[in-house]
């Protein structure tokens, strides 16, 4: 039996990044002898075990033959005789068919770390095109490794674009596409994720609310880059710098403007109502892909109030509170700190305006603060009861906002 490091730690030692969790492959045994060996077993699908104390997974070298459409439709041949380039044959890249031995030494059969020098992410067979959730993972690997400067192949992304021609994308189940989008979110570079699957055409097909905004021209006085799809990257990727691994803001960042591909043509540049327009939109993406509700209740919100926020100098302090209290800030209070990241994120996503001052953001949190310090008991001790206790609540709460808004800070 013979043990070796692989996958991620190999690939991000090579990147000079620090590793997350150590995968080791085994080469030479069965079932049988790791339980023997104290390894518990956990693997559903194929064998796959933890070891007994460092609770390390490892996983029986293993060949896999496509028997079905989709990404379950697979049969696993874990024997023995497997060796270690076979199974690091099926793997989905290059850069991520490297294994380690004992003394560190490479063995690296299909030219992984000259990939990780040229930056170049490309699939290790043609066995890629069997399984449909790697073209999801390209897309999260760019996400993750463009500011590093990686690209696709171009011939892995032909072989995505045929793949998605033959309808192998139709066959990814929601909770594992979600899983894919709400991970690639959290990576630095979120719009290398859109634009990947928009390359090889498989945005079309999973988010196809998204893919709309390519082309949907707006008021370039407001935004210089014009086209919506360009500009809902620059979101997100601003979302991303603003509020590093959060997938909430992300998630919010990439829907807020749905309502743009629903403007009539007559009515271009403009965009009258798309806040409002947008929901339904937003509400489609979360229930196809069975978005926690957390994350969609954010998307809703900052699709509807996103430009009340961008124009929140200009509203009285009742409006401010009843915004707040729409957003249910004040029985969940981090939804409005997260609303003020993302409508930062959407006014500084735009071409020339990254280093733009947005001093609403702070002028929602403030104005926020203010109202939730306002104590309730107080009301009560002054012996209001009933409806009148909400009334007089509300009021105290106008009115500190009022202070906040009107001091010289």
């Amino acid at each position: 039996m013979k043990t070796y490091l692989v996958g991620g730690a190999v690939r991000d030692r090579l990147l000079g990044r620090s590793p997350g969790d150590r995968d080791w492959v085994v080469v030479g045994s069965t079932p049988e002898d790791m339980l023997a060996q104290g390894f518990r077993a956990v693997g559903r699908d194929f064998p796959v075990f933890l070891h007994p104390h460092t609770h390390e997974e490892y996983a029986l070298a293993r060949t896999e033959r496509k028997s079905g459409r989709g990404y379950r439709g697979f049969v696993v041949d874990a024997d023995p005789t497997v060796t270690l380039q076979q199974d690091l044959q099926r793997r989905d890249f290059t850069i991520n068919a490297i294994a380690a031995d004992a003394d560190g030494e490479l063995v690296d059969p299909f030219g992984g770390a000259a990939d990780i020098e040229r930056r170049v992410l490309r699939h290790v067979s043609d066995a890629f095109a069997e399984d449909p959730v790697r073209i999801l993972r390209a897309a999260r690997f760019m996400a993750r490794f463009a500011p590093l400067g990686f690209s696709v192949a171009p011939k892995t992304l032909a072989l995505m674009q045929s793949m998605v021609a033959a309808g192998e994308v139709d066959h990814l189940v929601p909770e594992r596409v979600w899983q894919e989008l709400e991970r690639a979110l959290r990576e630095p570079r979120p719009a290398a994720f859109v634009q990947t699957l928009r390359g090889c055409g498989a945005l079309a097909r999973i988010l196809p609310e998204v893919d709309a905004l390519y082309g949907v021209p707006q008021r370039p006085e407001y935004h210089p880059e014009i086209d919506t799809g360009v500009h809902t990257e620059m979101v997100c990727d601003m979302a991303a710098q603003l509020a590093p691994n959060d997938s909430l803001i992300g998630l919010a960042a990439l829907l807020h403007d749905l309502g743009k591909a629903l403007t009539p043509s007559a009515e271009l540049p403009r965009h009258i109502g798309h806040e409002h327009n947008g929901l339904p939109a937003v509400e489609a993406v979360c229930a196809r892909l069975k978005v926690p509700a957390e994350h969609r209740e954010l998307a809703l919100l900052a699709c509807r109030e996103h430009l009340n926020v961008h124009r929140l100098g200009e509203l009285r302090a009742a409006s401010v509170h009843d915004l707040i209290a729409r957003c249910d800030g004040f029985r969940k209070p981090a939804r409005i700190a997260q609303l003020a990241s993302v409508c930062e994120a959407d006014k500084r996503g735009r071409l020339g305006c990254a280093d733009t001052p947005y001093p609403e953001a702070g002028h929602l949190r403030r104005a926020h603060a203010a109202a939730l310090a306002v104590d309730a008991r107080a009301i009560v001790a002054r012996g209001i009861t009933g409806p009148a206790v909400g009334e007089q609540l509300r009021r105290a709460r106008i009115a500190a906002i009022a202070a906040v808004c009107t001091s010289p800070d």
